[in-house]
């Protein structure tokens, strides 16, 4: 018989039962809590008299709708407040812990998560929120659920799932200067579009992959659902062991060299065979950047924006001529020199100490341009902490930036950092949806150096440039 791949390995462990229709009932170790997706959720408990099965198992912080500027301001957004004031209620009722806006762990849930050892490899997290694939990068089977399979879980601490076939991508070849994970990522949908991971789960192998740091694993799964996929994997090793030693939530002492022993032996035997195999070759990558309203409508900062006819799929044809109205861009015109209004650094694509450091130092002894407002958004506190620490916060605040406190921010537009109606925003969010920003605005993904350096240039610019 052939080994068995990572994923294999952790849906393996993970089977209670198997239904006449092939689904597995799995058992669910991790559940993460935010104030968007729960309220129904826990509305059920209520409603059926049920408890929280395991209620260590959750863990609850509000990210969505919560402001970044908060000394001194209130909730501008009444909904907003009533979703954070019931999730507090809930998680009280139920027994859950909850990490305050006001507390030194408040974070983005999918940053959070991992800084406190809560994420760990070997085990399956769930949460209601489609870029729990993040987690996929420390060899957890990790991916977003919905609002009623939530309230299954808090009840049972099991969930429904058919299993994917399984994609390997094993990426290749060397960075060049001023190219980043982020661009790795947004390259490959490019390459293979928001549906080429449909029905598989995605394990990201080779070089490349092995050299990054526990970060950049997080942005690489994060944005699997980006290509279509729930599940982003990286196998754990060294980097993820050393990353985990001494979290608060990691285990310890004879535990620790237990879970170590298991976790050396996830990742996918050398005779595993995959659904699916691709290699990437990144050698000849340039930094990127969006141009439409989905992540594959990517291009290098060096290129045209496409012609729509250039794409002989009608429906990509259509698409990208639609894309092109609403981002009020020409095909055949460079995406470079593209002027914009904002500038976000944030999100849990890139809000973490290494994304902010990177950005810090493209913007050290420069300004931000007269036309642009940016913010800078950690994506928890532990991280705006650390980031002040190493005064990378005096660095953003000469630079022009606004410095904000922990939250999704304007990624989601579910909160008071919006983008209006017809602004630009060079962002290094995971989406770009119409209206994703704001009603109306116009999102270019970028990596946190190419955000740093398109709020010097007030446009969109080659960050090779200023490095």
């Amino acid at each position: 018989m052939a080994g068995l791949s990572l994923y294999d390995k952790l849906w393996n462990a993970h089977v209670v039962a198997t239904a006449e229709t092939g689904e597995n009932l799995l058992y669910v170790d991790r559940h993460l809590v935010h104030e968007v997706s729960t309220p129904q959720s826990f509305a059920m408990l209520d409603q059926t008299g049920r408890t929280v099965r395991v209620p260590e198992a959750q863990l609850a912080v509000a990210d969505h709708a919560v402001p970044t500027r908060r000394a001194g301001h209130a909730f501008p957004d009444g909904p907003a407040l009533k979703q954070v004031e019931r999730l507090k209620r809930n998680v009280s009722h139920y027994g859950i812990t909850y990490l305050p806006l006001d507390g030194p762990h408040h974070g983005i849930v999918h940053v959070a998560g991992p800084e406190l050892g809560f994420t760990l490899p070997g085990a399956l997290l769930v949460c209601g929120d489609s870029h729990t694939s993040t987690h996929g990068a420390f060899g957890a089977l990790s991916f977003g659920i919905g609002a009623s399979e939530c309230g299954t879980v808090l009840a049972t601490q099991t969930i429904w799932q058919k299993k994917q076939k399984t994609m390997r991508i094993r990426i290749t070849g060397t960075l060049s200067r001023g190219v980043t994970v982020k661009d790795v990522v947004l390259g490959l949908i490019a390459e293979i579009g928001t549906g080429g991971g449909v029905g598989y789960a995605l394990e990201f192998a080779g070089p490349v992959v092995e050299a990054l740091s526990m970060e950049q694993r997080m942005t690489l799964c994060n944005m699997a659902i980006e290509a279509g996929s729930r599940v982003g994997l990286v196998a754990p090793d060294e980097t993820t062991i050393a990353y985990l030693k001494g979290r608060p939530l990691a285990p310890e002492g004879a535990l620790w060299e237990v879970a170590v022993e298991a976790w050396r032996a996830l990742p996918s035997d050398p005779d595993a065979v995959f659904d699916r195999e691709i290699t990437f070759d990144v050698t000849n990558l340039g930094p990127q950047v969006s141009w439409g309203t989905t992540p594959e409508q990517t291009i290098s900062i060096g290129a045209m924006v496409p012609e729509p006819a250039a794409f002989e799929d009608p429906v990509r044809r259509n698409k990208a001529a639609e894309a092109q109205r609403y981002m009020g861009l020409e095909g055949g015109r460079p995406i470079a020199g593209t002027q914009i209004d904002r500038v976000f650094i944030g999100s849990c694509t890139n809000s973490r100490i290494e994304d902010l450091r990177a950005a810090a130092a493209v913007l050290d002894g420069r300004k931000v341009a007269p036309n642009v407002v940016a913010i800078a958004v950690p994506g928890s506190m532990q991280v705006r902490r650390q980031a002040e620490h190493e005064g990378l916060d005096a660095i953003f605040r000469a630079a022009g930036f606004e410095w904000r406190e922990s939250g999704c921010s304007m990624c989601v537009g579910m909160n008071d950092d919006r983008l209006e109606a017809g602004e630009r925003c060079a962002s290094t969010s995971n989406r770009n949806f119409e209206g994703r920003q704001g009603k109306g605005g116009r999102t270019h993904l970028v990596s946190p150096q190419m955000a740093a350096a398109a709020a010097i240039a007030g446009c969109l610019t080659d960050v090779r440039e200023y490095l």
